[in-house]
């Protein structure tokens, strides 16, 4: 790739670029080659621990600041992401594979948290409760968890570090990141960033690491880590959420989905198909809101997979950095496996394909964007995240059953419904468990609104005013001795 003032390929702890003990590193690789992009710093216990140490020793100073001077750090981070967006944009796209132009989406979507949470640093507000007492008076306050903790996926390492980061500095709090192995270059960019805003030493950590399961443990085990923030899959989480147990760690789990995408007769068939073009195959599926499972109405059913899959087969599967590329490739071999074995079973199990179904012509981790019909609940690929570019579609009949069948799952992240019947689209939205719900919408996600899911989909939020509660407690100051 070419150079790039972004790239670093340390680790950043305590306002230092450090090399591992023993100088270990480890191998990113581009997805769309093979080719060597950095060897990175490959963190150990004693790394993650001496950047605990340094989040600890900055903690009182940086929740001592007002929430002016945090507001206002923020902001220059903001403003430098703005200012690098393109060079973070083929940083990401290198390491990850995601077409430029979805890359670089994904920088503004990262920079957005920063900025809302630059405001909403200044609204952290407390309450005066009545007292029972005239000579007592009982206030609320509002204080910063201490250090967190973040744990970050490959399939946004921009934009899922952010939506931590911003709302942690934003209420106080100090931060120790673990980006995920496939991608670590993103964090250590935000890093380089974050020096350059001003941000103190110790306040924001990144530990690189190949070692994910070495490096978790010492997070979970640490008393000093208050908060523990993690995207990924289910398994994962709650292995993490039995490891912050005996520190009682405030906790927030953004996991796996299952997506349901809805179809009814009566809705509008372009945008719905707009809708899922857009949230099916971006950044090749490997999106946790993806639509998994696609319910279309049986009287509209034939027509809408007809239209869909001229749609897919009309995209251009390219690496990220080709012009009009649309579908990159998967992360890594396993990804590609995963995808063939779903789609195989599902074949054999008397699923169509309408379009794709095979690696690309490309080679690689290329896959071709696919479009299954004659799917049924009990296949594999209905009861998985697929995490490829891979529509998989059922008939269904009543509203009734819809319903029953979107909620046919532990899973409850989001879910999506495209009908023109207000009394339906109300109907159907509060009946979906689901902590997400886009009616006549394909894309959610917004800085402004409350980001996560139910079920074994996670817990707690992030974005909105309600994301920087989590990294907030209450305290409840009885003041005596008025009314003397």
């Amino acid at each position: 790739m070419p150079a790039n003032p972004l790239l670093k390929s340390s680790a950043y702890i305590d306002g230092t670029w450090i090399c591992a003990v023993d100088r270990a590193q480890f191998a990113v690789h581009n997805p769309a080659d093979g080719t060597l992009i950095a060897h990175v710093a490959d963190c150990r216990a004693t790394e993650t621990e001496a950047a605990i140490d340094a989040a600890h020793r900055a903690f009182p100073a940086w929740a001592a600041r007002s929430a002016a001077e945090r507001s206002a750090l923020l902001m220059e981070w903001y403003r430098l992401m703005a200012v690098h967006e393109q060079d973070l944009a083929r940083l990401l796209t290198a390491e990850m594979g995601k077409p430029l132009a979805e890359a670089a989406g994904e920088i503004r979507y990262g920079a957005s948290y920063l900025q809302w949470y630059a405001e909403e640093a200044k609204r952290a507000y407390g309450e005066v409760i009545p007292s029972p007492s005239a000579d007592s008076r009982m206030i609320v306050v509002r204080q910063p968890v201490g250090v967190c903790a973040a744990i970050t996926p490959w399939n946004f390492p921009n934009a899922m570090l952010m939506r931590k980061a911003a709302a942690a500095l934003a209420a106080g709090c100090t931060m120790v990141a673990k980006p995920a192995e496939d991608t670590p270059l993103s964090a250590l960019a935000m890093a380089a960033l974050a020096e350059m805003a001003g941000i103190p030493a110790g306040v924001f950590n990144v530990v690189p690491t190949s070692r994910p399961a070495e490096v978790g443990a010492v997070l979970t085990a640490s008393e000093k880590v208050r908060k523990l923030s993690f995207t990924g899959s289910t398994g994962v989480g709650k292995l993490l959420l039995s490891q912050c147990a005996p520190t009682v760690k405030k906790i927030s789990l953004e996991l796996g989905g299952n997506a349901p995408f809805l179809v009814f007769d009566d809705a509008d068939i372009d945008a719905a198909l707009d809708g899922l073009v857009a949230c099916k195959f971006r950044n090749a599926g490997q999106t946790c809101v993806s639509a998994n499972r696609i319910f279309v109405q049986e009287a509209i059913h034939d027509r809408f997979a007809r239209a869909l899959a001229d749609r897919v087969k009309a995209m251009r599967v390219a690496r990220g950095d080709a012009a009009g590329a649309e579908i990159g490739p998967l992360i890594n071999r396993q990804a590609l496996e995963k995808v063939e074995s779903l789609i195989a079973d599902a074949r054999a199990n008397g699923a169509e394909v309408l379009a794709g179904g095979s690696c690309h012509e490309t080679g690689g981790l290329f896959y071709e964007p696919t479009v299954l019909t004659g799917i049924t609940p009990g296949m594999a690929i209905a009861c998985n995240e697929i995490f490829g570019p891979v529509a998989a579609l059922m008939p269904f009949r009543t509203e009734q059953e819809a319903i029953a069948l979107a909620n046919d799952t532990p899973f409850g992240l989001a879910a999506y419904l495209y009908t023109r019947d207000i009394g339906r689209a109300w109907r159907v939205g509060e009946a979906l468990e689901y902590g997400m719900v886009g009616v006549n919408q394909g894309i959610l996600s917004s800085a402004a609104a409350p980001f996560g899911g139910i079920k074994q989909s996670g817990m707690g939020r992030e974005g909105s005013r309600h994301g920087l509660d989590d990294y907030l407690e209450l305290k409840y100051l009885n003041m005596g001795g008025i009314a003397r």
